[in-house]
């Protein structure tokens, strides 16, 4: 079933499950599955109409939320009557590292790792950048969202937003001041940052804790500081923390397969895998019906695919 109870079946002390998270994503339901012995299975969605119809869909929220298991993992989605959801199709994003909601799903892109149980060896050119910019007079540091100054966090909002623009980054990715608000009130989000000589944030990067990760969760460079690379520095505090904490962290990938940032993250990892999502058709003929005459490629649901001119 699922329950208009904006994702508070679901929360949980993980980030991505948390009552920060799911204010900040808007969250408007939980689905509910429960199998012939009490296992339960509880998804946090975004449930969203259909425009120009009566329908609607859900999508997981942003990052890496699964959900709650009790007593049950990997549920076969083929074997679940989606009709009591009146949902169209459902989009889940799994945790990085299992357990899995469902079994099967889609191996998405390639994601990097630093695990502080491995040896790790940096790429030789982020460890000369890192040395050069400790030489010039960049200062790193990483401390708890909660207790960085408001002029701290104003900085990260500041060097992400550039960073948004000159990727040309969609809509979504253009977040609130209110979204912000609740993740930096996390008692599991760190700011790391990285000053320039003259004092201004270079770089900065949020990093939170969920299901045994850490995971770099967003960040961002000054446009004026690009050609020193000061990220590479924001990345060796990430790296320090996660061996403070004795936590694995998560890199995330790149935009696309062999892009610039997949190789950037690589050369500070030791490992890697993959994420994976799950594609739910719950209504066979309406989503037919949308999708009609529309080009999607890999996009899933193939009706909210982007079209071209």
């Amino acid at each position: 079933m699922l329950v208009p109870d904006a994702g508070a079946s679901a929360l949980s002390e993980e980030y991505f499950r948390s009552g920060h998270h799911l204010r900040a994503e808007q969250v408007t339901h939980t689905l509910v599955i429960r199998n012939d012995t009490d296992g339960t299975l509880r998804v946090p969605l975004i449930v969203r109409a259909i425009e120009g119809t009566a329908y609607r869909d859900a999508i997981s929220p942003y990052g890496f939320p699964g959900g709650v298991m009790d007593g049950w993992s990997e549920v076969p989605a083929h074997a679940v009557d989606w009709r009591a959801t009146e949902l169209v199709s459902i989009f889940v994003r799994e945790r990085v590292q299992g357990p899995h909601c469902f079994s099967g799903g889609t191996a998405r892109n390639e994601v990097f790792f630093v695990d502080p149980g491995r040896p790790l060896t940096l790429r030789e050119m982020h460890r000369r950048h890192l040395r050069r910019n400790a030489r010039l007079g960049f200062v790193s540091t990483v401390r708890a969202c909660r207790d960085a100054p408001p002029e701290e966090r104003a900085a990260f909002q500041e060097v992400y937003r550039q960073t948004m623009v000159r990727d040309q980054a969609c809509h979504r990715y253009f977040f609130s001041d209110a979204y912000f608000e609740e993740l930096f009130a996390s008692p599991v989000a760190w700011l790391a940052t990285t000053r320039a000589p003259e004092g201004d944030v270079a770089s900065a990067a949020l990093v939170v804790q969920s299901d045994g990760l850490l995971h770099y969760y967003l960040g961002g460079t000054a446009d004026a500081h690009l050609a020193r690379s000061p990220a590479k520095n924001v990345f060796g505090e990430m790296i320090d923390l996660s061996a403070r904490l004795g936590l694995p962290l998560h890199l995330g990938g790149g935009l696309k397969a062999g892009d610039g940032l997949e190789d950037f993250k690589r050369g500070f990892a030791n490992a890697s895998g993959r994420v994976h999502t799950h594609e739910l058709i719950c209504d066979a003929a309406a989503y037919a019906a949308l999708a009609e005459g529309r080009s999607a490629g890999s996009f899933f649901p193939a009706y909210r695919a982007p079209q071209g001119p």
